[in-house]
């Protein structure tokens, strides 16, 4: 793994142990179970506005273990020399 991409993860791994970080994802996992109540939604507009905002809230609360699956593919890749 080439020093830009090693350190591209390191910030990563940095931020995902911050206590910050942690709270974000706690506040995140409380939005997303706000949002994906049906019972609130007015009509089939609003249901794929709420859609939009799960895949967006998905995207972030997942994103520590989409780094984690990537730095692990790094590291097991063949080096080119």
């Amino acid at each position: 793994m080439d020093k830009q991409l090693e350190q591209y993860f390191n910030n990563y791994f940095d931020l995902f142990g911050t206590d910050g970080w942690k709270q974000l994802m706690e506040e995140l996992n409380n939005n997303a179970l706000g949002v994906n109540n049906l019972q609130a939604t007015k009509d089939s507009e609003d249901m794929y506005f709420r859609k939009g905002q799960l895949n967006v809230l998905a995207s972030i609360i997942n994103l520590q273990n989409t780094i984690e699956a990537s730095h692990k593919e790094a590291s097991e890749a063949p080096e080119d020399d």
